[in-house]
């Protein structure tokens, strides 16, 4: 199917410019109860996978090995800022096994809490590896090679066996043969997998079904857990995954991943959805998350009041004039 227009622009009344993808909402027995557009296209999972490339640490009781608390959990889990508190926790990873900062193979970029807001850093400001929004989850990736006594240099080659335990996890969360996930590298040197849609969503699922899933119970309720305590870690001041969190009021496990890929999960509903964004449009795909949030019904009078900015639906020019209106351009099509 081709991807369908889920966000609409329009300035002076004219269709302006229009933003197409998919929607595809899963329980967690995996089966499809909404979605629109092709709610199976192929799609690359980018951050939303990180939660499940934790399992094999925790899945090992690593956390419990090197002493790992429910922040450390989260930042597994994190495409932080790299504010002063996910640099600390890092700090912390990192000391519990004994390396140095150096053996993260992440690499070095401008830290989010700038690059996400288009912003300058302040004359002076430095920033290494710990301040890659991945950092958090390479100190887990190291934290697994420590405990199994494997390499810790290039532990992030496809071939290495942390990454082939987290390959072999993934394909048995989303129910798929290992050898059927396609492969690419993600901006942090790690490998990342594209699948369905669907199956980016049965993840959620299973992980907001915490330890009622039957095979990864006690680490989804873990991770599941330290997401929605620690949402600010998750991803940082004023970023979308702790607003969403917030406003789920601890049952909703949000995550975005680059290029327009969205999860969100509800512990209580055992159901989650994903959105892919075509162009990777990051205001689309918030106004598009809030709009599936509303149409199924998720969303009380207070929620719908707190998420109202990401809606972004006036567009304003320089001068905070409305010049343009912002809207869904979709209904969800159920399979109850």
């Amino acid at each position: 199917m081709p991807p369908a227009p889920l966000i609409k622009l329009t300035r002076g009344g004219v269709l302006e410019s229009e933003h197409f993808g998919a929607v595809a909402v899963v329980d967690c027995k995996g089966k499809l109860i909404a979605g629109v557009g092709d709610a199976h296209r192929l799609t690359f999972s980018r951050s939303t996978l990180k939660a499940f490339q934790a399992l094999p640490l925790l899945e090992g009781n690593g956390h419990e090995a090197f002493g790992y608390h429910s922040t450390h959990l989260a930042m597994l889990c994190a495409s932080h800022n790299g504010e002063a508190m996910h640099v600390h926790a890092v700090d912390e990873m990192l000391a519990k096994i004994n390396l140095s900062h150096t053996t993260l193979e992440c690499g070095c970029h401008v830290p989010a809490q700038y690059s996400y807001f288009d912003t300058s850093p302040p004359p002076g400001t430095k920033w290494d590896q710990r301040h890659n929004n991945c950092s958090g989850k390479h100190a887990g990736f190291l934290a697994y090679c420590v405990q199994h006594d494997v390499p810790t240099a290039n532990y992030v080659s496809p071939t290495h066996p942390l990454q082939l335990a987290i390959r072999r996890d993934v394909a048995q969360v989303i129910g798929m043969d290992a050898n059927a996930l396609r492969m690419g590298i993600d901006g942090c040197s790690s490998p990342n997998y594209a699948m369905p849609l669907s199956k980016i969503a049965y993840a959620y699922a299973r992980l907001a079904a915490g330890i009622h899933d039957t095979q990864f119970g006690s680490s989804f309720d873990l991770l599941g857990n330290a997401m929605t305590a620690h949402p600010e870690l998750v991803s940082g001041t004023h970023r979308n995954d702790l607003v969403f969190m917030q406003t789920g009021r601890g049952d909703w496990i949000s995550k975005v991943g680059a290029d327009g890929v969205q999860a969100i999960a509800s512990k209580s509903r055992r159901e989650a959805f994903t959105i892919k964004i075509v162009d990777g449009n990051r205001t689309a795909l918030f106004a598009a998350a809030v709009e599936v949030l509303a149409q199924l019904g998720w969303l009380d009078d207070a929620q719908r009041e707190q998420l109202a900015p990401w809606r972004a639906t006036d567009i304003t020019n320089a001068r905070g004039m409305i010049v343009g209106e912002r809207r869904p351009a979709f209904a969800l099509q159920t399979f109850r």
